[in-house]
């Protein structure tokens, strides 16, 4: 196995970055800055931890690099069953029991998967993993190799990365991640885009043009957007909860009869979408006296009573 002053170069192994990120940015809204700083560190052959709440366009980004260049995106989930087995792979039993050990018997995992492809082994939830699982990945990101019994050296492909990505609100169930790991990983806080960018989002994803859309999409955004900041709330909504609350309101307000943003039942029919489509995205603090539906309907009342004027069409 290589020592650290023998590792392999694994920089600018994908040619053309320049050109990549214009290609990918046209996919993404409002990414423009983490894009490059991904894109640089990826294409200088570093592992990355990318941080920040749900929702946040991580997985979109990374997506939208890896099918540019090419090459896999192996999902791995962070959490107390990912055993180092399950990440690097194991003898298949049966085979096992009629062949003996062999490389042959051997089941990959993702880890070995994508080294052997070339490809991002994707963890996301990363501090919920065992510590014993991730320094299995110790070796794998100081020496782009590891040494699986009875199979012998797995050595990465070029394009080999290791990208993780963690919550820093949720701490439930998390772990401290120790220096070993986190001296090996370079990391990128990936925080809400703005409200323009999150419309935007919105917008796309909802696939929504008429009027009552038009009216919807702001004020989804808005009140999303509240609930990250509510006293009450230890943690809010991603924009994930602003898209489907547009597409709940178009619908309830097809049910209803709204006619459009001008109909007077369009605040109240708006409420009601509110608490289907935000109030199990919120995560209150333990120590609030409150429930969610009491959280939205004071949101509620400040984006259409207290500050109409915000509220309306264009």
């Amino acid at each position: 196995m290589t020592s650290p002053g023998q590792q392999r170069d694994t920089s600018a192994a994908q040619p053309g970055v320049e050109a990549a990120r214009q290609r990918i940015a046209a996919r993404l809204v409002g990414r423009g800055r983490e894009l490059e700083l991904a894109l640089a560190a990826v294409a200088a052959g570093r592992d990355l931890v990318l941080e920040g709440p749900p929702g946040t366009s991580k997985t979109t980004m990374l997506k939208a690099i890896t099918e540019e260049w090419g090459i896999p995106l192996l999902f791995v989930e962070g959490n107390a069953d990912l055993t180092p087995a399950k990440l690097v792979g194991h003898h298949n039993p049966a085979r096992v029991l009629r062949e003996d050990y062999s490389a042959d018997t051997f089941v990959p995992g993702p880890l070995v998967a994508a080294m052997r492809a070339g490809g991002f082994l994707y963890i996301e939830e990363f501090n919920r993993a065992p510590e014993d699982t991730l320094n299995t990945l110790l070796t794998a990101m100081a020496d782009r190799a590891v040494e699986v019994p009875r199979v012998g050296l797995v050595t990465a492909e070029p394009s080999f990365r290791v990208i993780a990505s963690m919550n820093p609100y949720d701490n439930v169930g998390t772990t401290r991640l120790s220096t070993s790991v986190s001296d090996r990983l370079n990391r990128i806080v990936v925080d809400y885009q703005d409200a323009t960018a999150e419309e935007g989002i919105v917008a796309l994803r909802s696939g929504l043009g008429d009027a009552l859309a038009r009216r919807a999409t702001p004020d989804a955004v808005a009140v999303t957007r509240a609930t990250r900041t509510h006293p009450d709330v230890r943690q809010g909504s991603s924009v994930r909860g602003a898209i489907d609350l547009a597409l709940v309101a178009h619908q309830l307000a097809a049910l209803r009869g709204v006619t459009g943003p001008d109909d007077a039942r369009y605040p109240e029919m708006f409420y009601d979408a509110m608490t289907v489509a935000l109030s199990g995205r919120i995560r209150l603090d333990d120590a609030a006296e409150t429930t969610p539906e009491r959280v939205l309907r004071q949101i509620w009342e400040d984006r259409f009573i207290l500050n109409p004027a915000a509220a309306q069409p264009g």
